[in-house]
This record gives structure tokens, sequence and C-alpha cells, in this order.
């Protein structure tokens, strides 16, 4: 059997059909003298000049076009040119669509944005783990959002929730026997999210956790001189950053997250503006 010249055509990055395709040869226990990659062909005056290419070669044509007028014309212009070609995508396309009663999208690319989506949450949930709860005060210099706030504010499963927006979180704990760090003084103060609770909740939610554990009425946890001393410490180092504030009173997880959501779209906005 005689080395194939395999030309890849894709509207896209081509590695798709390239995959398939030695996937193929391997079959028939064969390197290909070579695979040509026609990347991001997305218009049909790219399409003759490339099966000419092809012709003079004698190769073949493997291709993953999902845009409509651009696979039939490079399909019928193959078949003019009497150059083998495989269409990966078209059948499949076709079959689906009478499968499921809907239109394909016919957007290249979608499986590498897809997957670009799904690393970016993968890194921001581990950069939201490693950065919980204060413990690696650098990392505010690399996040994209601080939350700071008081014990019982939900920082932790806040910074969850963002990441999987895609949004690298560091929370950080407002606390009288810890020194708050630098580089919070050092960051845009835009990009600092403050988390206040009032106080008749906060000391709800801590007797109730005192209760759970054991231990009610146990040391100063929720007494009102700790909870007023640590209330006072937040709103003076918020007022001090200048930082944006939102109310956690009474709120479920999404209903904080998606106001958070909001007032980062609002940042972004104005940022385009300037």
């Amino acid at each position: 059997m005689t080395q194939p010249a395999v030309y890849v055509v894709s509207d896209s990055t081509g590695e798709t059909a390239e995959l398939v395709t030695r996937a193929a040869l391997s079959q028939f226990g064969q390197t290909p003298k070579f695979i040509h990659r026609f990347h991001h062909v997305d218009s049909s005056h790219m399409i003759e000049e490339i099966v000419d290419l092809v012709a003079v070669n004698n190769g073949i044509i493997v291709h993953t076009i999902v845009l409509e007028s651009v696979r039939e014309e490079l399909n019928k212009t193959a078949q003019a040119f009497g150059v083998p070609i495989i269409d990966l995508f078209g059948p499949l396309l076709h079959q689906l669509e009478e499968t499921y009663k809907i239109k394909p999208l016919s957007e290249p690319g979608r499986v590498r944005s897809m997957d670009e989506a799904y690393f970016t949450k993968v890194a921001a949930i581990e950069f939201a783990v490693e950065n919980d709860d204060g413990r690696n005060p650098r990392g505010i210099l690399q996040a994209d959002y601080v939350l700071i706030g008081i014990s019982r504010t939900s920082k932790t499963p806040l910074s969850q929730y963002l990441a999987l927006k895609g949004l690298k979180i560091v929370n950080i704990p407002i606390v009288p026997e810890a020194q708050i760090p630098d580089e919070l003084f050092e960051i845009d103060p835009k990009k600092i999210i403050g988390l206040k609770i009032s106080k008749q909740k906060l000391t709800k939610i801590r007797q109730e956790r005192l209760i759970s554990i054991g231990l009610p009425g146990a040391g100063t946890y929720a007494s009102n001189q700790r909870i007023d001393e640590e209330l006072a410490i937040f709103n003076k180092l918020a007022s001090k950053l200048n930082c944006f504030v939102l109310d956690v009173t009474n709120k479920a997880i999404e209903e904080t997250a998606n106001e958070i959501l909001i007032h980062i779209g609002e940042i972004v906005d104005e940022n385009l503006e300037l």
C-alpha cells in the first residue's frame, strides 16, 4: 500500500480530523507520508486552491467543516477535481438533525471553547481551595476578586460558587487575632468585596454552631463583646479599603453570588467605557 498523502481541512483547528485520520490509518499499519492541515477554512474562496493542491499531489481530503455552505462547496469542488474526500461531520450532523429535530449551530471550534471553559473552571476551583480562609495571602495578587468578612459570612461557599463561573477567588477572614494581609492594600479596591451581616443574625448563627458541636455557651465566640469587636474591625477595614460591601444577612448563597456577579458585571462595563 502506497503511503497516503492526507490533507485535513477544517473551519477550526483540524485536530479532530487529524486524530480520526491517524486512528484509521493505524488500522492498516500505515504511517502517513504527511498530514497537511488546512485550518480555519471558513470561506469558499479558499477551497479551489486547496483542492487543486491536493489533486496535484494525488492526495485525499479528510474534513470536519461544520459551516454548511463551505462544506457543500468543498465536497462539490473535490468531486469536480476527482479528489477523494471524506466528510466526517456532514452525515453525522444530518442524522443528528433528523433524530433530534433541531438545527445544528454550525459554529466552528465549539469543542475547543467548551474544553477551555471547563479547564478554566477546574483551575478556578483549585485556586479557591488553595486560597481558602486566608491560607495564602500572596494569592490575593493573582485573584480576580477577594472576599473579606468575619466568620460565618459564607466566604468559603461563595468562593466555590464563583469558581464555578471561572473566577479565581481568595477569601480572607477578618478576626482580631490575625494581621490584615498587606496584599489587600496592593490591589485595586474594585477587586475586593466585603461581606457584612447583622449582629442579631450572626449571634444566632454562632450560637447554633456551638450547640451543633456540643459546646453551648462556650468561650467568647458568640458573645456580644466578641461580635461587636469583630464587626467594628470589619467596618473599619472596609472603609479604609474603600471596597464594595454586600449585606449577606438572611440571603442564600445563590442570591448573594448573583448580586456579586451583577456587581462584577458593572465593574467590567465601567472599565470598558474608560
